[in-house]
């Protein structure tokens, strides 16, 4: 849990290499395929909700990515009255952490932000966990809003599936809409507010370099907040 690792490194044994951290790094970025199904979007601003572990990192690489608009952390799964960060950290809500991001299709198409959602954010072998955080509310999931999305979500899973960039089976899963519940005010924008946070080190730097290393057409410097 995100609690219990920032405690550990809070103790000082891994306070050190929290900021040294280059096995992170690789683990944070695999290139993955360009999709073959391209988004067909219409005019506007469109929305997309994203799981992928703790919600902290997910925002911080949407947030550099050109074309979004805005970040949002919440919850998505289970019923409004559990949508609570202390009830969903228990495991058992049906609720995962997610990330609803708005963006310009005209700039950034929806297909490009799963793409990098696969290549710096999840990694889509890990069943209920990802990096430190292990429990269903870490799943990684797509959870298309509308026929297109959806489509294209299928299309890249099966794309993935057949690419063998990955060894292990493809368990990220594609989630009907049930809702969108945003999370506390001290989660929102959580990477900008605290650059120095123990887990944000260890973790979530590594993958907004990825972002920028990998998709240098897609990033911009500054973080978008909201």
């Amino acid at each position: 849990m995100k609690r219990g690792f920032s405690v550990l490194l809070l103790t000082g044994a891994l306070a050190l290499s929290a900021c040294q951290a280059p096995a992170h790094a690789g683990e944070a970025s695999v290139l993955a395929p360009a999709a073959a199904r391209q988004s067909d979007e219409a005019r506007g601003l469109r929305q997309a909700i994203f799981a992928g572990g703790c919600y902290w990192g997910v925002e911080g690489v949407f947030s550099h990515v050109l074309g979004v608009t805005s970040v949002v952390p919440g919850f998505h799964g289970g019923a409004a009255r559990t949508a609570d960060y202390d009830r969903v950290s228990g495991g058992d809500t049906g609720h995962a952490e997610v990330v609803r991001v708005t963006y310009d299709p005209k700039v950034v198409r929806y297909d490009q932000l799963v793409r990098i959602f696969f290549s710096v954010v999840a990694d889509p072998t890990t069943l209920n966990r990802q990096g430190p955080d292990t429990g269903t509310q870490y799943r990684s999931a797509l959870v298309p809003l509308g026929a297109e999305q959806q489509q294209v979500a299928a299309a890249y899973l099966a794309q993935l599936k057949a690419s063998g960039i990955w060894k292990a089976p493809i368990v990220t899963r594609i989630e009907p809409y049930k809702g969108f519940y945003p999370g506390p005010d001290y989660h929102q924008d959580f990477m900008a507010k605290n650059p120095s946070h123990p887990y944000i080190l260890a973790w979530d730097v590594a993958k907004v370099a990825a972002l920028k290393r990998r998709f240098p057409g897609f990033w911009k410097a500054t973080f978008t907040r909201g």
